[in-house]
């Protein structure tokens, strides 16, 4: 009933064609093919930087993936669900090190992560009995009150074990069946070995009797209730099964990093797994592995300012082209664009020579095209600043309005959003990855409300 709008309307053109394609193969063979295509990536000659960021993204697509459970799943807002991930961690950390003793425990780490997994999913127990009967707000508040309590227990308790803020160091790598992982490109394997078996048990699941008790208890756990669905013990096993998944990806960070310290598992580590699977798409298993790796190699990116203006301006001109129709109005506004920053640039060079005697971030052949187009002052950070608000109010006037004029506000706000990255935010990279992450949420959010590989929900009445 909920998917009967989607499939009246099937998707037509070349999209439509590969949705069909891709469905009538079936669902193991392609996960053996992403398997096998990610297997690939360290062969193509990538440094041990590279695939960091390749280990981080799988993490951060592990941790989409067990949020999706309780989030996607159960509707279940759990907002401390970074404390499973850093509870793996130093739970590993601790089977793993020095840090009880001289000798230490130094458990293998065949015995050490089920100990480890087992331990999580009984915490996600424990959080989720208190809270069994709490939805909405009310669950949100007590989970991040869970989530708090975690890193000032790090912080403050037992700091003779926990380590305090200095965290546990010198954790032993990946010690499987006598064999260590010493190397980025071995844990790149470990970590994707991993994930592809969570992702396998996690279809199983979701095509159990349990997936469809936890569907059925997000959309109405009063229904669920009058249907026999023992509406407490699913909540709990989401909770649990959640948690499983993140202190998994905890124990790999813990011994590929080598260390666990407090700061890693604080709360915006935590919006960025929210912001993951929303990209992605809650409730798709698919989408919550490719929110992670999208989300992680942008904000890999973005660290770079010639890296991070490809960004944004492919970004700016895929939602232009993705949103605008027909096609003669895009060239249109796309030539408008263009013709208003050379004009504007040649006005105010002739008023004030000084008012574009900067020179703009972006390096390459890119700084070289926007040198004549884009206005840069000599001081740069003030006019920035003073920029970048007026930018914030010409983007909510541009929602607000309608038809024609909004066409005609594009061209100046496309055009000030290219002079303030190149004056203020493009210099702070730190900063402008927050933004930019944000709005990439906010147009997606906008233009796929479902995420990338999420279902529309659609409400039959």
């Amino acid at each position: 009933m909920a998917r009967s709008g989607e499939r009246r309307e099937a998707a037509k053109g070349w999209r439509g064609a590969a949705e069909r394609a891709g469905g009538r193969v079936g669902w193991w063979p392609r996960l053996a093919i992403v398997g096998a295509v990610g297997a690939l990536i360290p062969l193509l000659g990538l440094n041990d930087f590279q695939l960091q960021v390749g280990v981080n993204a799988l993490l951060l697509a592990m941790l989409a993936l067990g949020l999706n459970i309780a989030v996607g799943w159960a509707g279940l807002l759990d907002l401390g669900y970074i404390a499973f991930y850093g509870f793996g961690a130093y739970a590993f950390a601790l089977l793993s090190s020095n840090q009880l003793g001289e000798n230490g425990i130094h458990l293998p780490a065949e015995v050490s992560i089920p100990i480890v997994m087992l331990a999580a999913a009984a915490l996600g127990l424990l959080l989720g009995l208190p809270s069994r009967r709490l939805i909405g707000d009310y669950l949100a508040i007590v989970t991040l009150f869970f989530g708090e309590v975690f890193v000032e227990v790090v912080n403050n308790v037992d700091s003779e074990r926990l380590g305090g803020p200095n965290g546990i160091p010198a954790v032993d790598p990946i010690n499987l069946f006598g064999t260590q992982i010493l190397t980025v490109k071995g844990y790149f394997y470990f970590a994707l070995v991993l994930i592809v078996i969570t992702i396998a048990a996690l279809h199983l699941l979701d095509n159990s009797r349990t997936g469809r008790a936890w569907r059925t208890v997000r959309e109405d756990p009063l229904a669920a209730s009058l249907m026999t669905v023992p509406v407490t013990r699913v909540k709990l096993m989401a909770f649990s099964f959640g948690a499983v998944v993140a202190a998994l990806a905890g124990t790999i960070f813990a011994a590929q990093q080598g260390g666990v310290f407090p700061t890693d598992f604080d709360t915006p580590f935590l919006i960025l797994i929210y912001a993951a699977l929303i990209l992605g798409g809650s409730g798709s298993i698919a989408g919550a592995v490719l929110g992670g790796l999208v989300l992680s190699v942008t904000l890999e990116l973005l660290r770079n300012p010639n890296q991070a203006a490809y960004v944004f301006y492919g970004l700016i001109l895929a939602t232009l082209i993705a949103r605008m129709r027909p096609w003669r109005k895009l060239v249109a506004v796309l030539a408008a664009i263009v013709a208003f920053g050379f004009a504007a640039h040649a006005i105010v060079e002739a008023i004030s020579p000084t008012a574009v005697a900067g020179s703009p971030q972006s390096g390459g052949w890119l700084g070289s095209a926007l040198e004549h187009w884009v206005i840069v002052p000599e001081n740069a950070k003030t006019s920035g600043n003073i920029g970048f608000v007026v930018l914030v109010c010409a983007l909510i006037a541009l929602v607000q309005i309608k038809g024609r004029w909004r066409t005609i506000l594009l061209v100046p706000t496309v055009y000030l959003a290219a002079c303030v990255w190149e004056a203020r935010l493009a210099v702070e990279p730190s900063v402008t990855r927050q933004i930019l992450v944000g709005a990439i949420l906010i147009v997606m959010m906008n233009a796929r409300p479902q995420g990338l590989l999420g279902t529309r929900r659609v409400e039959v009445v």
